[in-house]
């Protein structure tokens, strides 16, 4: 289990990472983050559209409607090109910051 302090300050980069390989709904996209991480992150719907939608405000994301496979209309979510150059950075400070916490005894192997 991640700490849930940790899992906020890392929720926009998950989110922005699995949008930019393809537009998913906010269920399809909960579940691809829970799936690719084996479980340890989980987003709840509930704390996960707020983001989504400043997100779009923000323009880093963009939605359309679409027919989903299932015949249900869902909200596709894609990143933007402002998206786009926001992760590039985003991506290098958290790799940063993790470079930053091997160097800590305990946690070099980490």
């Amino acid at each position: 289990m991640i700490d849930p302090a940790i899992k906020r300050g890392s929720a926009e980069l998950a989110v922005l990472s699995v949008l930019a390989a393809e537009p998913l709904h906010g269920y399809e996209l909960a579940q691809r983050i829970e799936r690719q991480t084996s479980g340890l992150l989980r987003f709840t719907l509930a704390s996960l559209y707020p983001m989504l939608y400043r997100l779009e405000r923000q323009g880093s994301l963009s939605s359309e409607w679409r027919t989903a496979p299932s015949g249900r209309q869902r909200r596709y979510y894609k990143v933007t090109a402002a998206g786009r150059r926001k992760l590039a950075p985003l991506r290098q400070q958290w790799l940063r910051y993790f470079q930053a916490l091997r160097q800590l005894p305990g946690l070099r192997n980490a």
